[in-house]
């Protein structure tokens, strides 16, 4: 089957607005670039000065550098961490009651963690690669938030010569944790390097662990009872506590073959 010229040169137009092309990217000292608007970045010559930081998008589940020739400087870091998550609101406390005999309200139960959010997956091409100090791939996963605390219970109302003191309200239940974001996985290629994988844990750092499992909300205290001249109500119960969450998985290191 023939395929047109015009569809070809739509695929081409489309594939190089999807990438960032650099002749040449210096990195000052300190300095921090972010990849915006696109997942590919690619640039002849790339310098990475001392503490520079390279952010991966954190919209694209893949980012890929393609870099032929990269020279890195001290304390370097490339980004692309899952963001953690907040712990869930606690429950509302139940009202105490005033009026005699009245039994205490139960306290609202907690509300979940949000998961953590999955980091980058990064895919590393380069053709030279020299490292003056030391590079750090950061893929860590984001941490699930902790699960809310349950409400306490509300008292009970004062007993009185014709009734008992109110009952204590129940604590809310506690909610779950969250679970922890899953690690990015690193892809690594370089041409004309003699072993990347001595760079490893030496020259070249990758962290790449899934997030913390948010803690389980504890359950709230149940309400006071109600005291009277004969008969006392009964405290409330205290509420069950929630489930921790799931740490998120760790990820790979891959070395692809030239």
């Amino acid at each position: 089957m023939r395929i047109a010229p015009l569809f070809l040169f739509l695929v081409y137009s489309s594939l190089s607005m999807a990438q960032i092309r650099l002749a040449k990217l210096v990195l000052e000292k300190n300095e921090k670039y972010v990849i915006e608007g696109s997942d590919i970045l690619v640039t002849d010559t790339l310098i990475m000065g001392d503490s520079s930081e390279i952010v991966l998008n954190p919209h694209k589940k893949d980012n890929f550098i393609h870099a032929k020739v990269t020279i890195v400087g001290k304390g370097c870091l490339i980004f692309g961490v899952g963001s953690s998550s907040k712990k869930g609101k606690e429950g509302i406390a139940g009202v105490d009651q005033v009026g005699p005999c009245l039994l205490g309200r139960n306290g609202g139960n907690g509300y979940p963690g949000s998961s953590g959010l999955p980091a980058n997956n990064l895919f590393l091409y380069f053709t030279e690669l020299n490292i003056a100090g030391s590079l750090t791939i950061n893929l860590n996963g984001g941490d699930g938030g902790d699960g809310g605390d349950g409400g306490r219970g509300g008292g009970g109302g004062p007993g009185t010569r014709v009734c008992a003191g109110g009952n204590g309200g129940n604590g809310g239940n506690g909610a779950n944790g969250g679970n922890g974001g899953d690690a990015g996985t690193l892809s690594i290629q370089c041409k004309n390097c003699s072993t990347v994988r001595g760079l490893i844990h030496t020259f070249l750092i990758v962290k790449n662990y899934g997030g913390y499992a948010g803690l389980a909300g504890e359950g709230g205290v149940g309400g006071s009872s109600g005291l009277g001249p004969f008969n006392d109500g009964v405290n409330g119960k205290r509420g069950m506590s929630g489930k921790e969450g799931v740490e998120g998985k760790n990820g790979a290191i891959n070395f692809l073959s030239n």
